[in-house]
């Protein structure tokens, strides 16, 4: 039961991932091909760093997830990368990466800054890169919970079972896994 909802939570990771990876594109096409009428940093093109860091994080998350998610489903047994301890690691630099992003997208976005291209983004909705921009900061907020859960899920599971050096897909029979040095199947 557990193996399914974490499947289903790295799904959900990775729709997620892709929208913010897609808003991110979006928002880096915009800001690097502005025209010079547009009113937007008085037509001069420029990118968000912050933005950057969000792409890159959703086509990390993308990849973790369908890596992990594979494993879990197909029970894939390898040394070191497919074990607990792996994916809290993993899970973890993802939960770094994501609370950073959103945490410096939410304050480059709200309360005004006049260092920031955002603005406040409460008072623009009627304009789509405003839109977009606001989607973006949504959907990092919520990738970022989901990679928390997980990672409570994953640490829990782990700690309850005692089980961090074990396969992460944990449904194992010491008896019937390859896992470790030696296969286990002739051990009493």
């Amino acid at each position: 039961m557990i193996h399914g909802f974490r499947v289903f939570l790295y799904i959900l990771l990775f729709i997620f991932s892709a929208v913010v990876m897609s808003l991110c594109a979006v928002r880096l096409h915009y800001t690097l091909n502005l025209s010079p009428f547009d009113p937007l940093n008085y037509g001069v093109s420029f990118y968000d760093p912050i933005v950057v860091e969000l792409l890159v994080t959703g086509i990390f998350s993308m990849f973790w997830s369908c890596l992990i998610g594979r494993t879990i489903h197909k029970r894939i047994e390898r040394r070191f990368i497919n074990t607990f301890t792996a994916e809290i690691i993993g899970l973890f630099i993802l939960f770094l990466l994501w609370i950073v992003g959103a945490a410096i997208a939410t304050r480059t976005g709200n309360p005004p800054d006049p260092d920031t291209h955002w603005g406040n983004l409460s008072s623009c909705w009627v304009y789509s890169s405003c839109r977009v921009l606001t989607a973006m900061l949504a959907f990092a907020w919520v990738s970022w919970v989901v990679v928390l859960a997980l990672l409570v899920t994953s640490f829990l599971f782990a700690s309850a079972n005692k089980a961090f050096r074990d396969p992460l897909h944990g449904r194992w029979d010491r008896r019937a896994t390859h896992y470790g040095s030696t296969p286990m199947r002739n051990l009493p």
